[in-house]
């Protein structure tokens, strides 16, 4: 089998080990036949058990995003990679950030960083959206409320009033006033409620003021 018949049968450009074992199973030895599709290029290594097609039998581009799933889990792309990827702040993100509810974890690959960050399980299963990328290609996302108090959660310094969180949104993060009030209230005053961290409760007073 050459790379072609490959990447023709696993139909996708992300694949795992068990699925190169199956496809290679007529060989006495699919281990030495991978490590020759790895040798010349032809698969890439994201981590033990993981890979992504090389250039040459590559047919689109492979996807971060879905990577960021498969790499460590469970998990689902949140914080500053999903504000980005939403639009919500203007900075671009290079690192994949995603929250999980196991440890925290750190991996560095040949096609960009991975960052993993921990939430208690109850924290972590509300508010994951599915994002369609093609009717057979998915992967799993923060909604962009609780992007938001993931990022004010874990990453930014507690703030004791209103005004002080409202002033690191707009003048720090870069976030559009206007992009503050289509948050869907609901979601964050429930995001408030399980999170119980001050940082989120106030981000939900902040948008209390808007509706004042």
């Amino acid at each position: 089998m050459n790379i072609y018949d490959l990447r023709k049968l696993a139909n996708k450009e992300e694949i795992d080990y068990p699925f190169l074992l199956s496809a290679l199973k007529r060989y006495h030895q699919p281990r030495n036949k991978i490590q020759a599709f790895l040798k010349a290029g032809d698969l890439i290594r994201i981590k033990k058990g993981l890979y992504i097609f090389g250039e040459r039998a590559r047919e689109v581009l492979y996807s971060k995003e879905i990577l960021a799933n498969l790499i460590y889990g469970p998990s689902a792309i949140s914080l500053e990679y999903a504000l980005s990827y939403y639009g919500f702040i203007p900075e671009r993100v290079d690192v994949m950030t995603s929250i999980t509810n196991n440890q925290n974890k750190h991996f560095h690959t040949p096609v960009g960083d991975f960052d993993y960050n921990f939430l208690s399980s109850k924290k972590y299963s509300f508010g994951i959206t599915q994002i369609e990328l093609t009717p057979t290609k998915y992967f799993l996302m923060a909604v962009k409320e609780k992007a938001l108090a993931d990022l004010l959660m874990l990453r930014v310094e507690k703030f004791s009033t209103e005004k002080s969180l409202h002033a690191h949104l707009v003048e720090s993060l870069r976030i559009e006033e206007s992009s503050l009030k289509e948050l869907d209230y609901k979601i964050i005053a429930k995001l408030s409620s399980l999170y119980k961290n001050k940082n989120v409760t106030l981000l939900q007073h902040v948008l209390d003021s808007y509706y004042a």
